[in-house]
């Protein structure tokens, strides 16, 4: 008895030692995406500061597959040391847990989340010489018409995907003929190109070319306007409070990552946040902060799992294009 508790003792003694020494290496930062993305980019940024308050190189690896599945799972195998942490995408992480077709090999368990970087809200959008000018015109076509008008989306279950959903289902008798794309940039050749009639999409996608006024934006779904397009309308404004979407993007490490390291890695990462060059650089590529630290990011992750629950069951029961 006495072995086991000097065993015992030892070892939390040893890991202690660990986290207060942590880090003595670089520490990898994986991206389930492939680089250039809005995630990259973001993730450069922030490594680029936090590894001055870590004292440690913070090296980024791209991991991209399967809408983000390749690099999730490599996450969840590996050592849980605090050396190999990377970028959670919400709600793609979801869906993929709750899609059974998908097979993850990880569950919401599998992660501890750390801390969240961007929210991006979603937005609706239209070519910019379209015959809807606002969410009304949108809303009152497909109603008459009912799977007719196209929707486009950047991915079956994605984030623009369940906001479709989330759309009909607060104005009944509303239905799309929803359109999925692999990512933004064909969702914009479609729409520009006059195959596709509407989109589901995020703010940071397209602000650029709503100011250019090549397209027109019709409601931002987000609580509060946003402050790179803060002329256009949200959806409780417009009378649809229940249609509120983003897609977040945050830092977590895998499941038994030691609390101290956690807490060291909060710690770092919230200053580099914080940091007036962070925001600066994070503000010039159109991406919107939203810092959630600990107990309030590890609160979203599990309110946001269960919203996606009820829509990846509903997306799934539909006919996909």
């Amino acid at each position: 008895m006495k072995r086991f508790c000097f065993a015992v003792l030892l070892a939390l003694a040893s890991g202690a030692l660990f986290a207060q020494a942590y880090p003595t290496k670089p520490v990898q930062l994986m991206v389930a995406y492939p680089a250039g993305g809005s995630t990259d980019i973001a993730a450069r940024i922030v490594a680029s500061i936090a590894e001055k308050e870590l004292g440690q190189s913070i090296v980024v690896v791209n991991k991209g597959g399967a809408g983000g599945q390749v690099g999730w799972t490599e996450m969840s195998r590996v050592k849980p040391d605090g050396y190999y942490i990377g970028f959670i995408n919400l709600p793609a992480l979801n869906t993929v847990i709750l899609d059974p077709d998908r097979k993850a090999a990880f569950n919401i368990d599998a992660f501890v989340p750390v801390i969240n970087q961007v929210l991006d809200p979603g937005i609706i959008w239209v070519k910019g010489d379209s015959p809807y000018k606002n969410l009304k015109d949108l809303l009152e076509a497909a109603k008459r018409n009912p799977h007719k008008i196209s929707a486009a989306t950047t991915g079956i279950l994605s984030d623009d995907h369940l906001a479709i959903l989330m759309m009909e289902e607060a104005a009944p008798g509303t239905f799309f003929r929803i359109v999925h794309f692999e990512g933004g940039a064909p969702v914009m050749t479609a729409v520009m190109g006059g195959h596709i009639e509407a989109a589901f999409d995020n703010v940071g996608s397209v602000f650029r070319r709503i100011r250019t006024g090549e397209v027109r934006a019709l409601a931002v779904m987000d609580t509060e306007r946003s402050r790179f397009l803060p002329d256009v309308p949200t959806m409780p404004e417009l009378g649809y409070p229940s249609v509120i979407s983003s897609s977040t993007r945050g830092i977590a490490a895998p499941k038994g990552t030691p609390p101290a390291v956690i807490k060291r890695l909060e710690q770092a990462l919230k200053k580099a946040m914080d940091d007036p060059e962070h925001v600066k650089k994070m503000e010039e590529a159109g991406l919107g902060l939203r810092v959630m630290v600990g107990e309030e990011y590890a609160k979203y992750y599990r309110e946001l799992h269960a919203k996606a629950a009820k829509y990846t069951e509903w997306a799934r029961s539909r006919p996909q294009k």
